[in-house]
């Protein structure tokens, strides 16, 4: 595939995970076709070609987490495994004829901001284009983060992040640590206890875990969803519905998570007999606070006589030896960080650079803040998809990817009524008074009852929606020209010839 060279595209994507082609798909659908999908990898996917670690799979219904354009009948189970949603991720790809748009290998160095032009100057590593909008669809869950640790880089064995599991590694009848206790980490110690050595698990703060009710969905179902889609959307709608009527626990009555709380304590009493283990393994926040697990197999894992739950995290590395907080000494030959991502700090952020000559990073240095979760004050024309305030506590995130793909492509249609060479810049007054009510509503909800989670950023929850995912739709659905200014080219004089005997003229 050639370089890139000067190409002048209307929008530019960046990233092929749900975000970035439920993009091009929407474009292709609203006619537009003069667009780019750039991808720093060699195949789509975003998150789930990248988390193939062992027993990686989606804690929200597959009928859910998928796209209400691109319902897929086949889904082999209630909770499908990386592989197949995947696969469906590629299916979509083609079936929307998406691939003559993709460029694989193209991570953005630079986007830049031309005033004059109206249009960023987007630099990637195969060469440069410009676009006159930019839809950035990177994803918080794309950059792993790996604490800074005092002698790490001395440490013999092997060291990686979930999120780039080296498959190249034999973990069998290895000494390994297990770092962190989120949601890949709850997925990974029951998926590889039975072959390995010795298994310790350094848990900072235990999350709290409820059943996972999956189950293989039938040849009959599949038949059915296949043939009758009215099955397919009642499933769907019921799946959707069930979380709307959660939402009010977590975002004004938490209090309410109390009989969750019980359930939850039910469900580790029953796989867990130790009182020790069990005081270990109980949080001390309400639930919800911090995400809230999926598991069946999580604690009975953690109950074998090979498996060590250290209740600290990880301080220091010795050689071999791994020194918990507690001051526990630990042996391995591999170290597994499932310590998450870089979210608040998110490094795409580093490489925009607005119409004031300040990067997104820069401006977001007090905390992430955008218009409806999509639009940065100072960055014209620049869209995020899964932007400030639009993570989900209960439901599923392709929800609030569609509400804002819905914005995105209103945001597109304004731009064509205004016509000619046009940008829209979200103003600062709008961007402030949207996220003082996101604020506003965050005090009562339950991720601000007093626990320390990856949702806060400077004592700010600016990554989840306080509210339901039909609030989201709504307050996404149309481009409010009043929150915008609107710029166009600078008016540029026109050059006057003046003759000399008009010069003569004029001066009597």
């Amino acid at each position: 595939m050639a370089g890139l060279t000067r190409e002048h595209v209307r929008v530019a994507v960046i990233g092929s995970g749900f975000g970035g082609l439920g993009a091009a798909v929407r474009l292709r659908r609203a006619g537009i076709t003069d667009f780019v999908v750039l991808e720093r990898a060699d195949a789509v996917g975003g998150t789930w070609r990248d988390n193939s670690y062992p027993g990686c799979a989606c804690d929200v219904p597959s009928h859910l987490y998928s796209f209400s354009f691109a319902p897929n009948p086949d889904w082999p189970r209630n909770f499908s495994g990386q592989r197949h949603i995947r696969a469906y991720l590629e299916r979509v790809t083609d079936t929307f004829g998406l691939r003559p748009h993709l460029r694989f290998g193209a991570e953005v160095r630079s986007l830049r901001w031309d005033t004059a032009a109206l249009h960023w100057e987007v630099e990637t590593v195969r060469g440069t284009l410009t676009a006159d909008v930019v839809v950035s669809a990177t994803g918080p869950l794309s950059d792993p983060q790996i604490p800074d640790i005092p002698g790490l880089d001395g440490f013999p064995g092997k060291v990686f992040h979930s999120s780039r599991w080296d498959h190249g590694f034999a973990l069998r009848g290895k000494r390994i640590a297990m770092v962190g206790t989120g949601a890949s980490a709850i997925q990974i110690v029951p998926a590889i206890q039975e072959e390995v050595g010795r298994l310790t698990l350094f848990q900072r703060t235990p999350p709290w875990v409820l059943p996972r009710m999956d189950r293989r969905i039938s040849g009959v179902e599949r038949w059915l969803h296949g043939k009758i889609p009215a099955t397919r959307a009642l499933r769907r709608g019921g799946l959707w519905g069930l979380r709307e009527l959660q939402v009010g626990a977590f975002t004004k009555r938490p209090n309410e998570l109390g009989l969750i709380e019980r359930l939850a304590a039910a469900h580790m009493r029953s796989a867990v007999k130790d009182p020790g283990l069990r005081a270990v393994l109980t949080p001390d926040y309400r639930i919800g606070c911090k995400r809230i697990l999926l598991s069946n197999d999580y604690y009975p894992a953690l109950t074998q006589p090979h498996v060590d739950v250290v209740p600290a995290g990880l301080s220091e590395v010795r050689g071999s030896t791994l020194v918990a907080a507690d001051g526990t000494e630990t042996d391995v030959d591999a170290i597994v960080f499932g310590t998450g991502f870089h979210v608040t700090d998110i490094p795409i952020a580093h490489r925009v650079t607005g119409a004031n000559g300040t990067t997104l990073a820069e401006e977001w240095k007090g905390g992430m803040e955008a218009l409806r979760g999509s639009s940065a004050a100072g960055f014209p024309n620049f869209l995020t998809i899964i932007g400030p305030n639009t993570g989900l506590g209960n439901s599923s995130m392709i929800l609030m990817i569609e509400a804002q793909l819905n914005y995105m492509t209103d945001y597109l249609r304004q731009l064509d009524v205004l016509g000619g060479k046009v940008a829209l810049d979200a103003r600062p007054s709008a961007v402030r008074a949207y996220n003082n009510m996101i604020q506003r509503r965050m005090e009562r909800t339950v991720w601000n009852t007093g626990c320390d989670s990856w949702y806060l950023d400077h004592g700010r929850n600016t990554t989840l929606w306080p509210g339901s995912t039909g609030e989201f739709k709504k307050v996404t659905r149309r481009v409010d020209l009043a929150e915008y200014t609107v710029l166009r080219p600078a008016a540029v004089p026109a050059k006057v010839t003046v003759s000399t005997a008009d010069a003569g003229r004029g001066s009597r």
